[in-house]
């Protein structure tokens, strides 16, 4: 079978060669154990979403359309305090970084948020102003002479924009006013709330128009969300459903009234609340399904059917353990992979805590999953 294929079978529940194997990456700090732990790094993709021959993912392709804000604020380091520094980022939001232990840009713990671009109507009215859609320099340059051609003779999965690039609803505004401003604003500012998820869903179609509009039919959409935490959602069922669901429902038809196979929802955290609701907008998977949040895999699969895919769950944490460790929770995945509709991949970027060894032993045990092989 062809990667695109298999996917498309799996998500079929469908009989496949092999159920396709996805990864999302590691922190830089993992790779540069793995480096002194002997592994050729530079020889390596470090951009696992679009695949990586070395651990035997399957390629995919990502349309690198620009949902971002275009023209972007100014990134800049306002001040330096010590090991840390004030930075204004790209998207507005001014945070104290801690430089101690930041690897190739990645920093190895969360920053401290101080400012947010929005918190009256007229500051998200003037923040518009920077999205504004289907403009040029939101696509490839030159993307229907140059790559529309091998996207139609693919055989490989595309997707439409890049990781973390189609911004749902929640994130968007929870990076405009940030996660307490927010908290308030769907009781204080009902108005501008509703304002602001008509436009991230009139935002986001216009911005896709002109590409599906040229006849591309990817093969799925990726929506990153991150509304919830490790013990239930960021925002109640009521709140969703009174401010975001009406605006999904009409973006997911849009994407599949357009010919895009499969709508996929991000959000890490505990979001078992919040899934039938996903389930009456047309949502047609979740990801990753973190297990330190209690997002067991088997017991959503019982509770919600095959109409809800599973992308994700494989426990990173037992990666850091043994190989046993590994084998034994890799084993408890096997009905999911039997009865298909099931990705399997690392709830989110591989820790450094995770060896080189225990994680090559991981791809090897996931490939015999994989292809149904016993261990």
């Amino acid at each position: 079978m062809t990667p695109r294929e298999r996917f498309h079978a799996c998500m079929n529940y469908g009989p496949v060669d092999r159920v396709p194997n996805h990864e999302v990456g590691t922190w830089v700090q993992t790779k540069l154990r793995w480096r002194e732990e002997g592994l050729a790094t530079d020889d390596l993709h470090w951009d696992w979403f679009v695949g990586e021959p070395h651990w035997g993912l399957d390629p995919r392709e990502y349309i690198d359309v620009r949902f971002d804000m275009v023209p972007p604020f100014e990134e800049k380091v306002l001040a330096r305090e010590g090991e840390t520094e004030v930075i204004q980022r790209a998207n507005g939001v001014v945070s104290r970084a801690l430089v101690t232990g930041a690897a190739e840009g990645m920093r190895a713990s969360m920053d401290e948020y101080l400012r947010f671009p929005v918190a009256t109507v007229e500051d998200f009215r003037e923040l518009k102003k920077r999205y504004r859609p289907a403009t040029p320099s939101r696509y490839p340059p030159y993307w229907e002479q140059v790559l529309r051609p091998g996207w139609e003779r693919r055989e490989h999965v595309l997707v439409l924009g890049r990781n973390c690039s189609t911004l749902g609803f929640y994130w968007r505004a929870r990076e405009w006013m940030g996660t307490e401003n927010l908290s308030y604003a769907w009781y204080d500012q009902p108005e501008l709330m509703h304002e602001m998820m008509e436009f991230v869903a009139d935002f986001t179609i216009e911005t896709a128009r002109p590409v599906l509009a040229a006849g591309v039919r990817p093969d799925y959409v990726f929506l990153n969300e991150d509304m919830s935490m490790k013990n239930g959602p960021l925002l109640s069922p009521d709140t969703f459903r009174t401010f975001i669901l009406p605006h999904l429902r009409r973006l997911v038809a849009f994407f599949k009234s357009a010919g895009v196979s499969w709508f996929v929802v991000d959000t890490d955290g505990n979001c078992e609340l919040l899934l039938p609701l996903l389930l009456d907008a047309g949502v047609d998977a979740v990801w990753p399904l973190e297990r330190a949040s209690d997002m067991d895999p088997l017991a959503v699969r019982r509770k919600f059917g095959r109409a809800l895919r599973l992308w994700g769950v494989v426990d990173k944490r037992e990666l850091a353990r043994d190989p046993a460790a590994i084998d034994a929770h890799l084993r408890t995945l096997r009905p999911l992979v039997e009865e298909g509709g099931f990705i399997p991949t690392v709830d989110h970027l591989v820790p450094p805590d995770v060896s080189r060894a225990n994680f090559e032993h991981y791809v090897a045990r996931k490939q015999q999953l994989l292809r149904g092989e016993s261990f």
